[in-house]
């Protein structure tokens, strides 16, 4: 079977990070690898640079990469820090909703596409119209 691209979950506080995880698993199904990296070590509001580590080397793991799903801005120069120190980590940021993006990301992933697409996928969901 063909390694899938990952999903990469940040957000400040845990329980998003983990909700949005069981969902977005539901919606795409077992293949995926949904990683999730919220709050604080010690349970408060906030990021943290060894969860969003532990996330990135759970759902980046094969050559197929990850795409990470930041929430808000401190949560993207978290990662951005990590994958600055550690470059071999195969994983791209999405400018994208953190919920719709997600979906997108994954349901897209679990059909085999590419990395490139996944992201596609992830930051084109920003332009899916409710109503």
């Amino acid at each position: 079977m063909t390694p899938l691209v990952g999903i990469v979950l940040v957000s400040h506080r845990a329980e998003i990070a983990f909700g949005v995880r069981t969902l977005v698993e539901q919606m795409a199904g077992p293949g995926v690898v949904v990683a999730p990296a919220g709050g604080t070590d010690d349970g408060r509001t906030g990021t943290s640079y060894p969860r969003i580590l532990r996330a990135l080397r759970t759902a980046a793991t094969s050559e197929a990469g990850a795409v990470v799903l930041p929430d808000l801005g401190s949560s993207v120069l978290a990662t951005r820090l990590v994958l600055t120190d550690h470059p071999g980590i195969h994983a791209v940021l999405a400018d994208a909703p953190f919920l719709e993006g997600a979906v997108a990301a994954a349901v897209t992933a679990a059909s085999g596409a590419a990395l490139p697409t996944v992201l596609k996928a992830a930051e084109e969901a920003r332009h899916t119209s409710k109503f």
